[in-house]
């Protein structure tokens, strides 16, 4: 279905504009591997003030730290063995004690972390001598131009205007800015570039100054406009570099905060840093070089891939979906669009430590193949290759065949002792359905081999997991294990609905795999798939486990994610399924369910699940559904709680719950499916796949 969409008009009217000093309004550039956010000013200048909102973050994917290990901390002093199929199976979790083993799970958990890599904002005197603070800051009007992937900012400090735009460069970590300003030839505006110390803590929002005798910084060179700057920390070390137009002192003023000073004979100054882990080997682009790249770069990605246009609808909710629609595009390019799968607060803040969490990357990276761009897709996709030995290593740890893939991890496959993570399953199948949605966009031999070790060795792991209970003739998933719903106990859990389905559905496409390829059926997967125990059924609907015979009446059990749901929403019909049964199921859960206690993925995985089951009004309900943690902040963030003021499943999830509704899944006639047909929406898009 192709209809003609005016890509700029679409994406410039949700450019997002600001006008005030707000913590949850800042706004970021970046390239998928590395992203920046500035605040009000166009910079970095007032860190204190955006620390519980949206943080004024400088982070990228090779940007790891581990504090020095004096203890000598093993990993394995984090196992614990759980009881599963009348052996024991270790794994990696919180341990509570003997205090050593405690401070060995904590250190692992902690180690390695996230970078913050520098913060560069502004200095500027008032009249009087004194430091300007945020409430000086006048006449704000900013500006994120999402065609260009530029922020215009401008202010006023004492009447007297500051213009800045910042850019990103869109192949290398570099962050360019233009300033123009009379307070430069009053000696009132200068450039400062701090580097943090980390925190170490859950969260490192990169305003730690406090630490400074825990690491080093200098300045390694210093030429008429440019300079290097060195950072070592605990384990890491990187590199700086700066590129100035005109005169310009730079000068060391403290532990690790660095000025650079422009001339009094100049009205303004450009400047581009590189943050990089070596020297640079080329010459370092100055503004125009990197605003050009961005333009172009950004001009290319709308142009490219998916659009959706929502103009015209008489549904008061139209222009706020489209709103978030295109930001959610904006936001999931410039923070999960790497070489690794993104934590879940993307490359602005750390949560977790600054891990990946490999269950989210279906909402993190799915995405990317449905609205066309299959290349950003593979780009993380393609992490999986390196990891594998880890994951071959976990699963012959805990006695399975085949690829057990870490959930709590790093940039390297590294495991993280994690209590409810380490016993998750859902993340298993993800690599086969990314496979898959990669074989459709390029249906070939050289995409089935590239993957057919990573979706043969994952189906095997899914294969030896699956426990033969002799008695009742059949194959059940637990206990040992923890379902999406992370309500459950693991030693009393088995049969999750969403996962049996998963297990079926990823079964079968391995199997598809291997008869694309002229192999021979696996005999065992086979089996298993004839055998698998059914979707847990009870009063006419099914149970979020077999386990949890009172998956409704628990309160506790109608909180979290309703991820009996995912069976028919993020899955195609299996068949295990029986779509009235899931139709009852829904109803019931929608009625029911504590939306207040839900996560921002949730609601598009529940439009999914309507869509599917032919209720386009309750798709469009759950996804405006006025939840808190169904919240768009102006900047296009999916607010959580205090914690996770911004939260990327959610962004990821929205995009695909979208790109079905209008292209719908296999076997879906109808177009827009996921739409009301009443009149009250009108829905153009172009470049959009269908879903499974």
């Amino acid at each position: 279905m192709a209809q003609k969409i005016d890509r700029p008009a679409l994406v410039s009217r949700h450019n997002v504009h600001v006008d005030k000093i707000d913590s949850l309004s800042s706004l970021s550039v970046g390239n998928g591997k590395f992203a920046f956010t500035a605040d009000a000013t166009g910079l970095q200048t007032f860190p204190e003030s955006y620390r519980t909102g949206i943080p004024l973050g400088t982070q990228s994917e090779w940007g790891w730290d581990t504090f020095k290990d004096t203890a000598g901390y093993r990993i394995s002093e984090s196992l614990r063995d759980y009881q599963q199929y009348g052996r024991k199976v270790s794994y990696v979790v919180q341990i509570k004690k003997p205090e050593r083993s405690k401070k060995a799970s904590d250190w692992f958990r902690q180690n390695v972390h996230r970078l913050q890599l520098g913060c560069l904002g502004f200095e500027i005197d008032l009249k009087n001598g004194k430091a300007a603070g945020p409430s000086d800051i006048k006449n704000i009007h900013q500006e994120l131009d999402l065609w260009k992937g530029e922020i215009k900012s401008s202010f006023t400090i004492e009447n007297i205007p500051v213009e800045v735009l910042t850019v990103c460069d869109q192949t290398d970590d570099i962050v360019s800015v233009r300033v123009k300003s009379a307070l430069i030839s009053q000696g009132r505006l200068r450039i400062r570039l701090r580097f943090p110390y980390p925190t170490g803590e859950w969260a490192d929002v990169g305003d730690n100054f406090a630490s400074a005798g825990k690491h080093r910084s200098a300045i390694v060179k210093a030429q008429a406009n440019e300079a290097l700057i060195s950072h070592q920390l605990d384990s890491a070390a990187y590199f700086a570099a700066l590129n100035w137009t005109g005169k310009a002192l730079l000068s060391s003023k403290e532990k690790h905060s660095f000025v650079l000073r422009p001339d009094k004979s100049m009205g303004g100054i450009d400047l581009s840093v590189w943050f990089t882990p070596q020297k640079p080997a080329k010459a370092i682009p100055l503004f125009a070089a990197t605003e050009s790249n961005s333009i172009l770069a950004w001009k290319s990605f709308w142009q490219s891939g998916g659009a959706v246009d929502l103009a015209g609808s008489s549904d008061p909710r139209a222009k706020e979906l489209e709103r978030r629609i295109v930001l959610s595009q904006y936001l999931t390019r410039i923070q999960c669009a790497g070489s690794t799968p993104p934590q879940e607060t993307g490359l602005t803040y750390n949560s977790w430590f600054g891990k990946p969490h490999l269950e989210m990357t279906w909402w993190h990276m799915l995405h990317f193949g449905m609205w066309g761009r299959p290349e950003l897709l593979e780009k993380s996709a393609d992490w999986y290759f390196k990891v594998a030995s880890g994951a071959k290593k976990l699963a012959e740890r805990q006695g399975f065949e085949g690829l057990r893939w870490q959930k709590m991890t790093d940039n390297n496959g590294n495991e993280s002792p994690s209590s409810v993570g380490a016993l998750l399953i859902w993340q298993q199948p993800h690599i086969i359905t990314f496979a898959e949605m990669d074989y459709r966009a390029h249906p070939n031999r050289q995409t089935l081999e590239k993957y057919k070790d990573v979706v043969f060795g994952t189906a095997e792991f899914m294969a030896s997991f699956a426990h033969y209970d002799q008695a009742k003739d059949r194959y059940v998933l637990g206990p040992g294990l923890i379902p999406a719903q992370e309500r459950f106990k693991a030693e009393e859990t088995f049969n999750p609905t969403y996962e049996l389905a998963y297990w079926n559905w990823a079964l079968k496409t391995a199997q598809a795999w291997r008869e694309r390829l002229e192999l021979p059926r696996e005999k065992k997967w086979d089996d298993i798939l004839a055998k698998l125990s059914p979707l847990p059924l009870q009063d006419g609907v099914y149970l979020a486990a077999e386990s949890a015979k009172d998956s409704y009446t628990n309160p506790e059990y109608k909180t979290d994610h309703p991820s009996v749901l995912g069976a028919y929403g993020m899955l195609p019909e299996t068949s295990l399924l029986d779509k009235q049964v899931m139709r009852k199921t829904f109803d019931l859960v929608w009625k029911s369910w504590s939306w207040d206690k839900t996560w921002g993925w949730d609601f598009p995985m529940t439009a999914m699940t309507a869509a599917r089951l032919g209720l386009p009004d309750k798709a469009i309900d759950a996804l405006m559904m006025n939840v808190k943690t169904n919240t768009y902040l102006d900047n296009g963030h999916n607010y959580q709680d205090e914690r996770l003021r911004l939260y990327l499943p959610g962004n990821g999830g929205l995009l695909t719950a979208v790109a079905m509704m209008c292209a719908g899944w296999d076997g879906a006639a109808d177009q827009n499916p996921g739409f009301p047909k009443d009149g009250t929406w009108k829905v153009k898009w172009e470049g959009l796949k269908r879903m499974p």
